[in-house]
C-alpha cells in the first residue's frame, strides 16, 4: 500500500509540473539550482561574450574614418523629408567639403582682386587767430577688382572720387591712385576713367597686360543661403577673405547721403577697405560689388554688395563715355503727403519746385507748382518712383505723364533729354 501511494504521489507531483501556472514552485531546491548553472552554460556565457565581441568590433569599426563614415552613409536613393528623423538614417555634415570649398573660390579669385591706395589734399581752416589755411596730405585704402586683361579695373566710386567741404576742412579730389596686385609689391599708377556718383561705381586702369581677369556669374539666381565670399583688403590687409552665406537679394538701403541701392546682403564680414572687392560664390565668381556695412551697437553681419548684373552696362558706359548717359526731365520736386497736400489745398503726389531752363520738362509744359500723379500710366507719389519710371527709359523717348493744375487735371508727353 505505501509502494502505491508513494507512486501515485510522484505521478501526481509529475503532472503538476506540467501545469504551467504552478511549474516554477514545485521543482525541488536541487533541480533549480542545477538548472540554473545549465543555463549559465549554455545561454548567457555565449550571450556576453557576443556582446563583448561586437563592442571590439563595432569600435574597431568607428576608429576608422572610411569605416565609420559608411556606417553612417546616409543612403543616396532615400528621400530628404521632414520625418529623417525617424527614417533609421544619420545624416554627417563635412566640414572637409566646406573648406574644399572655400579653398577653390579663393585660389580662383585672388589673382583677380587688388589693393587701392588713394592720396588726397585736406585743407585744414583754422579762425582762432584770423582765417588761416594748413594744407596736410591725407591716404584712404579700398580693393578693386580686374575687368579686363589690359588693366581695367572695376571698384567704388566713394574710394577714388571723393570730395567734401564742412567749415572747418576741405577734401580735394584723389591726387594720386595707386594699385598693388596680388602676390606683387610694385605699386602701379591709376587714372580714374569714369565716375558715376549715383550707382557708386567707377573704373580706373593701370598700364600692364596679361592680368588675370575676373569671371562674372548670373547675379539674378543667386538664393538665399548660398554660400558667400567676400575678398579685399581690409584695413589695408591685402588679399583677406571672409566667408558666409547670402542673407537677402533684392535688399533696399538707404545711405548715409540719402542715395537708395538695391542690394545683395551677406554675413560675411566687410570691413574698412573691403569696399570695391569681390562677392563670389562656390565657384569663385563675382556675384556683387562689396560697397557697404551696417555698423553699431547690436549690430552685426550685415554686409550689402552690388549686384554684379547691374555694373555691366555702367561699366561699359564709364568706359566709352567716362560718364552715364541718363535720361533727363529737367525738375527738382518734394513728396506730398496727404497732410502736406491737405493743409495746402493740393492732391497727393510730387509737387514740383523747379524747373531747368531748356528742359525736357519744360518744352513739354510743365510748370512749377503743378502735381505730378501719374508716369505712364501709373500713379506715383514719390521721386523715387518718378525717377524709376524715368529711368527705364532710353535717352529720346517719349513718357507721358499726367499732372493736376489748380485742381485741373492734364497729361503731358515728355521727350527725354540727356542728363548734363
Amino acid at each position: 500500500m505505501e509502494e502505491n501511494e508513494k507512486k501515485e504521489e510522484k505521478v501526481q507531483n509529475f503532472k503538476t509540473v506540467q501545469n504551467p501556472n504552478t511549474y516554477k514552485t514545485l521543482y525541488k531546491n536541487e533541480t533549480i539550482q542545477k538548472s540554473k548553472v545549465g543555463f549559465g552554460k549554455s545561454i548567457l556565457l555565449p550571450f556576453f561574450s557576443g556582446v563583448v565581441g561586437c563592442s571590439v568590433v563595432l569600435g574597431t569599426c568607428f576608429g576608422i574614418p572610411s569605416i565609420r563614415s559608411k556606417i553612417l552613409e546616409v543612403n543616396p536613393n532615400v528621400e530628404n523629408t521632414n520625418n529623417t528623423q525617424n527614417s533609421g538614417y544619420v545624416s554627417q555634415t563635412s566640414l572637409s567639403n566646406y573648406s574644399d570649398t572655400a579653398v577653390y573660390a579663393a585660389n580662383k579669385i585672388l589673382p583677380s582682386i587688388v589693393g587701392i591706395n588713394v592720396e588726397y589734399n585736406v585743407n585744414s581752416l583754422i579762425s582762432m587767430f584770423g582765417r588761416q589755411s594748413q594744407t596736410t596730405t591725407a591716404e584712404a585704402s579700398g580693393s578693386g577688382i580686374i575687368i579686363s586683361d589690359d588693366g581695367y579695373i572695376l571698384t567704388n566710386n566713394h574710394i577714388v572720387a571723393t570730395s567734401s567741404s564742412e567749415s572747418y576742412y576741405e577734401v580735394s579730389e584723389a591726387t594720386k591712385i595707386t594699385v598693388t596686385l596680388f602676390n606683387d609689391e610694385t605699386e602701379y599708377e591709376a587714372k580714374i576713367i569714369g565716375t558715376d556718383e549715383q550707382t557708386d561705381l567707377a573704373v580706373i586702369k593701370i598700364e600692364k597686360s596679361g592680368l588675370s581677369k575676373a569671371e562674372f556669374a548670373d547675379s539674378d539666381n543667386i538664393k538665399v543661403g548660398e554660400f558667400a565670399m567676400a575678398v579685399g583688403n581690409p584695413l589695408g590687409m591685402q588679399s583677406s577673405i571672409t566667408c558666409g552665406v547670402i542673407s537677402a537679394v533684392n535688399r533696399e538701403v538707404t545711405d548715409s547721403d540719402g542715395k537708395k541701392f538695391t542690394l545683395i546682403q551677406t554675413d560675411a564680414a566687410i570691413n574698412s577697405g573691403n569696399s570695391g572687392g569681390a562677392l563670389v560664390n562656390n565657384e569663385g565668381k563675382v556675384i556683387g560689388i562689396n560697397t557697404l556695412k551696417l555698423s553699431g551697437t547690436g549690430i552685426e553681419g550685415m554686409g550689402f554688395a552690388i549686384p554684379i548684373n547691374a555694373t555691366t552696362d555702367i561699366t561699359s558706359q564709364l568706359i566709352q563715355y567716362s560718364k552715364v548717359k541718363r535720361p533727363y526731365i529737367g525738375i527738382s520736386g518734394m513728396d506730398l503727403t496727404e497732410n502736406t497736400a491737405k493743409a495746402n489745398n493740393l492732391v497727393v503726389g510730387i509737387y514740383v519746385k523747379a524747373v531747368d531752363d531748356f528742359s525736357a520738362g519744360e518744352k513739354a509744359g510743365i510748370k512749377i507748382g503743378d502735381v505730378i500723379i501719374e508716369a505712364d500710366g501709373k500713379k506715383v507719389t514719390k521721386m523715387d518712383e518718378l525717377n524709376e519710371i524715368k529711368n527705364s527709359h532710353q535717352i529720346g523717348d517719349e513718357m507721358k505723364i499726367k499732372i493736376n493744375r489748380n485742381g485741373q487735371e492734364k497729361e503731358l508727353t515728355i521727350t527725354l533729354g540727356e542728363q548734363p
